[in-house]
């Protein structure tokens, strides 16, 4: 079964700055998952929706981008579901330091 992985990752740059940095380190995410890569991206208004292929599946990742935070979902498909904490703790570290 597919799991959803959700993580709230607070900053204090506000909506325009962390933007601009989600926009350059976007690719950095694929790093959550061993030969990941960002192969799809886009932005509608302050959210970014990219596609993240490892392992032969595909993640649909979604960052919301607030005043003072920026809310990750990962869709993990029944794959890599197993793997949910540690690709949520990956996230979870790369999300603030991306956001410094």
């Amino acid at each position: 079964m597919s799991e959803t992985i959700t993580a709230n990752i607070p900053h204090q740059l506000g909506r325009e700055e962390a933007r601009r940095r989600i926009a350059g380190g976007m690719d950095g995410f694929a790093d959550a998952i061993p030969g990941g890569a960002v192969t799809e991206k886009r932005w509608e208004d302050d959210t970014a929706f990219f596609t993240i292929e490892a392992l032969g599946q595909r993640l649909a990742c979604r960052l919301d981008v607030t005043e003072d935070a920026v809310i990750a979902t990962f869709e993990l498909p029944t794959l890599l579901a197993p793997f949910a904490g540690a690709i949520r703790r990956k996230l979870e570290q790369y999300g603030p330091k991306l956001l410094r």
